[in-house]
């Protein structure tokens, strides 16, 4: 992971955990599916100063790939006259829940970063590992390999036409939309808390690399003093 990617992966963790119930503002009818705490992490970044956007992509189904849609977070990188899009997706792990998974895919499954913010080709990767892992635990289990965990179907979330947007569609705004909006309280608390657990557990590791480094230190030192010998 390149410096840009790590500085804006410490902003992105930084700015979820900052916004607050009251932050959130209803963009759609019905279920907001999170849309509103995409809508809410946008607006921080780009007045952090990142060319960031909601983007949502759509395809048509395909021989067994079936048609869907999907929103996102995308930020562009302008460095040295070309551009990059790093992707941000808030709700990453829940693409790759599976039924009765065995031991071994939960373990990699919990591996996988809370929020994804990265690049499409470190995603692809992803994709393809996890398409592997859940084929094997649902062959272990005699269970059928759906066409909606396929790596065809999970790169089209990212890889298909989308539409990127800084503000929600007023239009899309009607009726009663509190219970929705009642579920994405309840998502960025969730959101908030599995961020808050994953820094946590990365803390508890540093110092265990720290005493490595130290060891790697104090050999090499004693290596040199045993040269000048």
């Amino acid at each position: 992971m390149g410096q840009y990617e790590t500085d804006l992966l410490s902003v992105v963790h930084s700015l979820i955990l900052s916004i607050s119930e009251t932050d959130l503002h209803f963009v759609k009818s019905g279920s907001c599916n999170a849309s509103c705490i995409r809508y809410s992490l946008v607006k921080l970044l780009r007045l952090s100063g990142y060319d960031a956007a909601v983007c949502t992509s759509s395809w048509q189904g395909s021989g067994k790939v079936p048609g869907g849609d999907h929103e996102y977070i995308d930020v562009v990188n302008y460095n040295n006259g070309s551009s990059e899009r790093l992707i941000i997706d808030i709700d990453f792990r829940s693409h790759f829940e599976i039924a009765r998974a065995v031991d071994c895919y939960d373990r990699i499954l919990n591996s996988l970063p809370v929020v994804y913010v990265g690049s499409l080709t470190t995603l692809k990767q992803l994709l393809q590992l996890m398409v592997e892992a859940a084929r094997s635990s649902l062959k272990q289990n005699s269970m059928p390999f759906p066409p909606w965990r396929s790596l065809a179907y999970l790169q089209s979330k990212w890889h298909s036409p989308y539409q990127r947007k800084l503000f929600p569609d007023e239009h899309n705004i009607s009726g009663n939309v509190s219970s929705g909006h009642k579920q994405c309280n309840g998502h960025l608390r969730h959101l908030q808390s599995s961020l808050q657990s994953e820094s946590e557990t990365e803390r508890l590791l540093k110092p265990i690399n720290i005493v490595g480094d130290r060891r790697l230190k104090f050999d090499r030192r004693r290596q040199s003093s045993f040269r000048a010998f």
